[in-house]
């Protein structure tokens, strides 16, 4: 698994050095950074540019690359020891899922499932959660009503994010839970919200209805963290 950019190696230098294989440099490093890499004792590759747009595919790489270990996915049943998960539903924008990945870890949710994706590219999500899909634990499923049945029989209180939903604020949940969010056009299918146990939402203002599912996760986790019991 490639890597690339300062920000996303520098983290995995600092907290998860013991995943990374090598690094891969397409520019000169300042002295300091070319040291630290140094001090790792991993080898240190030259790129030239076409290479290194190639592995970047076109985007700001910074000039700097690591190849890291790949990063596994969990089996569900450790998913189903932890208090507070979070469960995407057909999500599909990479981005969006590395931005709920960064917001999950920063607000104390414990492990996410990823459902209906068949197969999400893990290095993107790693990137756009700014290093946090190194540190939160995480699984996929294809059928997420299967999945429902399960975290109920395990202890979950199950709760959906949608517009008609009670609203969050004012919102007490259980002390074990999962929070599903659906796909950035339609939410969650009617198939899932049925089966869930509350639907919950973010209350607007100004006849504004839409918001960034990753930005509409961040609300919705810090609610639930802060009317916990």
């Amino acid at each position: 698994m490639i890597i690339y950019g300062k920000q996303i190696v520098f983290y995995a230098i600092k907290h998860h050095k013991n995943k990374i294989l090598e690094f891969y440099l397409a520019k000169e490093m300042p002295q300091d950074v070319f040291r630290k890499l140094r001090k790792l004792n991993k080898p240190i590759l030259r790129l030239d540019t076409k290479r290194a747009q190639a592995l970047a595919n076109g985007r700001n790489h910074q000039g700097i690359f690591a190849k890291i270990m790949p990063l596994e996915p969990i089996p569900f049943a450790i998913i189903k020891q932890y208090q507070k998960i979070l469960v995407l539903c057909g999500i599909s924008d990479m981005g969006n899922i590395g931005g709920i990945f960064r917001s999950a870890y920063a607000l104390g949710i414990e492990a996410i499932l990823i459902a209906h994706i068949q197969s999400p590219k893990i290095e993107q999500i790693l990137r756009a959660s700014s290093g946090a899909a190194f540190d939160i634990p995480f699984c996929t499923t294809t059928n997420v009503l299967d999945a429902i049945n399960e975290l109920k029989n395990a202890g979950f209180a199950c709760y959906g994010a949608d517009m008609q939903g009670e609203n969050i604020a004012t919102f007490y949940p259980k002390e074990k839970w999962a929070l599903f969010l659906g796909e950035e056009a339609r939410g969650l299918y009617t198939k899932i919200t049925k089966k869930l146990d509350k639907i919950l939402s973010i209350k607007m203002y100004h006849d504004f209805n839409s918001l960034n599912v990753s930005v509409a996760a961040g609300i919705m986790l810090a609610y639930l963290d802060s009317n916990k019991g």
